[in-house]
């Protein structure tokens, strides 16, 4: 089974820039017709696609944050990461990191349990 885990830091101080990683085990990140999903959940609002990678190393970005994001990979590691650059306090809540396998169903997208960032001075 697909698992994957978020790491980062769970402070950044406003006009930083986030940085978190995603491990993922139990699959490949260039496994064909995958992506490498990064999503966002402020506080009282809904889930927020901020883009991906797919298996090819090919990227997309939400247009509302495409000028402050980057989403890299390191395939040695089987690691996908997010940068988010000049954050405010809009940008806290909590990151997930997801694995698709190439479909629409729910089951063809695993999860990441999820981290709490809070932009703050």
């Amino acid at each position: 089974q697909v698992q994957l885990q978020e790491s980062g830091p769970g402070l950044v101080k406003p006009s930083q820039t986030l940085s978190l990683t995603c491990t993922v085990s139990g699959g490949s990140i260039t496994t064909s017709g995958y992506y490498s999903i990064w999503i966002r959940q402020p506080p009282g609002k809904g889930l927020e696609w901020m883009g991906a990678i797919r298996y090819d190393g090919i990227t997309y970005y939400s247009p509302s944050l495409k000028s402050r994001t980057s989403i890299s990979r390191d395939t040695s590691k089987n690691q996908f990461s997010l940068q988010l650059s000049s954050v405010t306090p809009e940008d806290s809540g909590v990151d997930f990191c997801a694995q698709n396998t190439g479909g629409a169903k729910t089951t063809d997208t695993s999860w990441g349990q999820g981290t709490q960032v809070a932009v703050s001075s």
